[in-house]
């Protein structure tokens, strides 16, 4: 028990100090958690020794995320994507599969080729769902298509675990096959090991589907957050049993039972409480990998593993951009495509030790190829890292740029720069008030949606001098700046200010601080972009509690008038002292209540002057 409490500190201790470190040096955690592996592995401080047996565990965390990737994908949705998953997926296998078998023919017995060119196939679920979330890339088309492509992956494992035992040329020692917590399926014929597979995944399917309800509902009923925990992790684990126990991937079974429960009025629960439990043994699972490095094999044979790893990435990178060119994937998607999915995976570790176990592959060749595949995964957050900061940026200016809209009737009174959620709302007040702006946006998509709804939209960088003159700046009276870019508006009131000091600004601050930064600027009329939606949305809530109208109203007014009123001490003590400043804004807090407390008896003639105070609303 102390020893296991030791490496549980020791791992966590790890984690906690390498992550952070990694992510402050923008290397991303996954690769601060390989790092970490590294430093505490055998060949590091050797703090950790039996890291087979840690990987054994960890590897739990996998199990735990491909159950809420299955929860996030409904069958319906899994039909609609059902072209990239099967063609770019299919695809990327089949062909990744012919290329390493084929080279490894030259070398190996033809079994052995077509077992490995199986396995590296493969790409890393883990690592690359991980990084695509951290870069904010799940959503977008590449990070869709990359998703379609590891959907398939998994998926695959399935039938590679079924057809690794025919491919058998090494003798299995007595001692090879060891019989599960229920039984050996081993023992059965070929033909009950098929039957037995296919009810277990019927198991799943049903008491997924029809079992499960009754069941959490009954535990729901309880109204006792432990208990539906408990029951959450008691799932992963009798699926992740009963999948081993008949030979499968405890992965593949907790995803397909995912699937099955996204439908459920649950998700939303079991996501929640398997997530830091996911998230933690994942964590530490990445360790394993940075710990089970072989340095000494791999210095042995540094020459031919080194090989093997460019060999690797270079094959799969080349077959993932000719199926992204072929599927009419964008110029500048294609290599990160490539990138992503060119490393092994982790269930490299589990099929090459199945196809050791089963005779497939000798241990010497197995040890390498797992080398092979750990140096690969580590790779990986590097070789995102170098696209992010060499490659991207040149695709970017690579790729031919729209040139700004001709803006023939400018002179306009009012120029919006910026279309979005914000820019669209106000717009349209502008233009049923009988005011009509000269519009512009930088968002090439949001120009063109935005003229098939109707509206006058220009396209053009508004920080351009050459499109305000343009756009008839010289003469106009206004200029209202709701850009989404907090960057791009703090460029703009400069050079507006500069070549057009006639020219009144408006703007919007996403927070407090950049209306500070605004002010810094001597802009007078900021408003921020969702403190009046906030204080609309309190009024309704006040409502809903109960309040009369009138005084939910009152109320509201009052608070816009003190929160007001607190801006100018703000913003002062925040150019001076944060301590101070951070003192005042917990003080003003505090009083505001009885403060609210007291003007709400003044005479209303006092509290409409509110709506003219001479400070601005931010």
């Amino acid at each position: 028990m102390e020893q296991f409490l030791l490496k549980l500190l020791i791992f966590l201790t790890a984690a906690a100090v390498a992550v952070p470190l990694a992510k402050k040096a923008k290397l991303g955690s996954v690769l601060g958690y390989l790092i970490a592996g590294i430093l505490i592995g055998p060949f590091g401080l050797a703090l950790i020794d039996d890291i087979a047996a840690v990987m054994h565990f960890t590897e739990f965390g996998v199990v735990m995320m491909l159950f809420l990737v299955g929860l996030e994908l409904k069958p319906s949705l899994l039909w609609q994507m059902r072209t990239p998953i099967l063609g770019m997926g299919g695809s990327q296998v089949v062909f990744t599969f012919a290329a390493i078998a084929l080279a490894g023919a030259f070398f190996l017995p033809w079994q052995q080729a077509v077992a490995i060119g199986l396995i590296l196939a493969l790409s890393s679920t883990a690592i690359v769902l991980q990084t695509l979330r951290e870069k904010g890339l799940m959503n977008t088309s590449p990070g869709q298509s990359i998703f379609a492509v590891l959907l398939f992956q998994d998926l695959a494992v399935i039938p590679m675990l079924a057809v690794l035992p025919l491919l058998a040329t090494v003798t299995i020692q007595a001692d090879a096959h060891h019989g599960t917590v229920l039984f050996d399926i081993t023992k059965l014929p070929a033909y009950l090991r098929l039957v037995v597979v296919l009810l277990a995944i019927g198991l799943i399917y049903v008491g997924g589907r029809y079992a499960s309800r009754p069941v959490f509902r009954s535990i729901a009923a309880a109204r006792v957050r432990e208990v539906f925990v408990a029951a959450a992790l008691a799932l992963v684990i009798g699926i992740s049993l009963l999948m081993t126990a008949v030979g499968l991937s405890p992965a593949l079974g907790t995803f397909l039972a995912g699937v099955v429960l996204a439908d459920s009025e649950y998700r939303h629960e079991l996501e929640s409480d398997i997530e830091p439990f996911k998230g933690l043994l994942l964590g530490i699972f990445f360790i394993s990998i940075g710990a089970s490095l072989n340095f000494t094999l791999i210095k042995t044979q540094l020459g031919l593993i080194g090989g093997l790893v460019v060999g690797l990435i270079l094959v799969k990178a080349i077959v993932l951009m000719v199926i992204a060119k072929t599927f009419r994937m964008p110029g500048n998607e294609r290599l990160l495509f490539g990138i992503a999915l060119a490393q092994g995976g982790e269930f490299a570790f589990v099929l090459f030790q199945f196809a050791r176990l089963n005779g497939v592959l000798p241990p010497a060749l197995t040890e390498t190829l797992i080398s092979v595949v750990a140096i690969s995964m580590f790779l990986a957050p590097l070789l995102f890292l170098l696209h992010d900061r060499l490659i991207a940026p040149h695709l970017q200016e690579a790729e031919p740029q729209r040139s700004a809209d001709v803006i023939e009737n400018g002179g306009r009174k009012v120029i919006l720069a910026g279309f979005g959620r914000l820019g669209t709302d106000l717009g349209r007040l502008l233009i049923s008030a009988g005011i009509k702006p000269v519009i512009l946006d930088h968002n090439e998509a949001n120009v063109d949606i935005l003229r098939r709804f109707g509206f006058e939209v220009y396209y053009g960088d508004v920080s351009r001098l050459d499109l305000l003159e343009s756009a008839g700046a010289a003469e106009a009276e206004l200029i209202i700046i709701t850009l989404g870019d907090h960057e791009k508006s703090m460029e703009l009131v400069p050079l507006v200010q500069k070549h057009y000091p006639q020219l009144k600004i408006a703007v919007n601050a996403v927070d407090r601080r950049a209306a500070f930064e605004f002010m810094d600027l001597g802009v007078t009329t900021i408003r921020r972009e969702t403190f009046g939606t906030a204080l609309t949305l309190g009024q309704d809530a006040l409502e809903l509690l109960g309040f009369d109208p009138y005084e939910a109203y009152k109320i509201r007014r009052l608070f816009r008038k003190k929160d007001r009123e607190t801006m100018p001490d703000l913003y002062q003590m925040h150019r001076e002292d944060l301590d101070k400043y951070i003192s005042m804004y917990q003080q003003h807090n505090e009083n505001l209540t009885e403060l609210m407390k007291k003007d709400r008896e003044i005479d209303m003639h006092e509290l409409d002057k509110a709506w003219t105070a001479a400070n601005p609303e931010v």
